[in-house]
């Protein structure tokens, strides 16, 4: 087509697809001529373009590229094509400037497959990057917590070791000081026969003294 009859139409096509409201005003002598619709809606593609590049865009950057008299006629250009869904932003009025959150994509040309292939690539680095930073802080993780399964096992086994020697030491201390009961019993019986022992000698010496003060009556008698 683009040496055909349809050279021009393919051409305006080929705008639409790729270029801007710019690029068809340059051209616009070997087009055919848009209608208002047609006209906004390249307008619209041109700001999604512009916001491919940068997603603050200046009011004056705007008017320029979309060849509009006054920023009320960019404010609602830019309304409608929210409305559409071309785009999702805001319209910052006090810093004269549209922030763009997103917008839809736009047909890519064969001059802009190696660009694209170079942020695919420059992405997948950036992938592998924070995929090893991630491994390495798992590694990391898993080699503390090791450790401190290691220091909890350790402090358990000194806690044990600490309860067997308390328990040993404490029944040791209780076998010193406890007494046998046979021994018990035994200690309690030799004070009371000593005293048995002592009682008779004292009844003895009573009996000889009387005795004795028997014969010393009967001597005087």
């Amino acid at each position: 087509m683009a040496e055909s009859d349809f050279a021009s139409t393919f051409r305006l096509l080929t705008v639409f697809a790729y270029g801007t409201y710019a690029d068809y005003l340059a051209e616009a002598g070997d087009l055919p001529p848009l209608t208002e619709a047609q006209r906004n809606k390249l307008r619209h593609l041109s700001v999604v373009t512009l916001a491919a590049k940068v997603k603050c865009i200046p009011y004056a950057v705007l008017l320029e590229a979309l060849a509009l008299r006054n920023v009320r006629q960019l404010e609602d250009l830019v309304i409608e094509a929210v409305y559409a869904d071309v785009l999702r932003g805001s319209l910052d009025q006090r810093n004269q400037r549209l922030e763009v959150d997103y917008s839809i994509g736009r047909d890519i040309q064969r001059q802009d497959l190696s660009a694209i292939s170079r942020t695919l690539q420059e992405w997948c680095v950036g992938c592998e990057v924070v995929l090893s930073g991630i491994e390495e802080q798992v590694s990391r993780a898993n080699q503390h917590k090791e450790q401190q399964l290691g220091l909890k096992q350790q402090i358990e086994s000194e806690v044990a070791n600490l309860k067997k020697t308390i328990k040993v030491t404490t029944a040791a201390a209780a076998a010193a000081t406890s007494q046998d009961p046979e021994q018990h019993l035994t200690e309690l019986r030799e004070p009371a026969s000593g005293t048995n022992q002592r009682q008779p000698s004292k009844k003895a010496s009573k009996g000889k003294g009387l005795r004795g003060s028997a014969k010393i009556w009967s001597k005087s008698n």
